[in-house]
Order: C-alpha cells, then sequence, then structure tokens
C-alpha cells in the first residue's frame, strides 16, 4: 500500500495565508487596542461590561495559563502524526494567537512542528 506524502493545493495555500493573516491580525489589535491600551484596562478594571472587556478578560486568562501554547504544541504534534489541512488550520490559528500574545517559547515550538508535517523523503530516481 502505497502512502501519498501531504501536499497542500494552491486554494489551502490561499486559505491558509488569510487565516494567518486575520488570526495574527485578531491578535495585534487584542494585545495592543485591548489588553495593552491603558484607557481600555483601566475602564474594563473599573467594571465596564463590554464585549471589548470580557474578550480581553478572556485572552488575559489564556495567555497566562499558556492555553495557546500548550493547545498549538498538541495540535502540531498530531498534525506531525497525521498530516491535513484541518490540524494545519487550528495550529497555525493558535500558534499565531500564542506568538502575538506572550506564548512565544510553546507557539514558537509548535510552529516548528507544523513545518516538519511537511518532511517526507525525496522521490526516487530512475
Amino acid at each position: 500500500m502505497k502512502k501519498t506524502p501531504f501536499r497542500l493545493t494552491p486554494y489551502q495555500v490561499q486559505w491558509l495565508m488569510v487565516v494567518g493573516f486575520v488570526t495574527v491580525g485578531y491578535a495585534l489589535y487584542l494585545r495592543y487596542l485591548a489588553v495593552e491600551f491603558s484607557t481600555v484596562s483601566l475602564a474594563c478594571d473599573a467594571g465596564l461590561q463590554t464585549m471589548l472587556c470580557k474578550t480581553r478578560i478572556l485572552a488575559t486568562y489564556l495567555f497566562k495559563n499558556f492555553v495557546f501554547g500548550v493547545v498549538a504544541l498538541v495540535i502540531a504534534t498530531l498534525h506531525l502524526i497525521r498530516p491535513s489541512i484541518v490540524l494545519l488550520t487550528g495550529g497555525l490559528i493558535a500558534a499565531g494567537f500564542g506568538i502575538v500574545l506572550y506564548n512565544v517559547g510553546l507557539s514558537g515550538l509548535a510552529i516548528g512542528l507544523l513545518i516538519l508535517g511537511f518532511a517526507r523523503p525525496a522521490p526516487a530516481t530512475a
């Protein structure tokens, strides 16, 4: 039984580019306009109940407990074992959030494992 290597189609590459840019863009928005912006942080800490404050609280809880990095590492390990576009997309999302939101170590390792998921032996020459 011949095992075919994991290769992305051009549409899948475009999908991953869109997902990556949207993920990192939203993570940058959360970091610089919700978590670190002093006006928003003071208003949220004073008890303002908006969607931005609730998202800020959730993002802060998740990156303080290394959830982004751990989830990215687990998904990247699964992708290394059995590559698929679904696992690659999930790993890219979790690692994108993790790198921007202070979980750089684990998320960087996850990105390395996601890249290793493409490693395959060279085709035999005749």
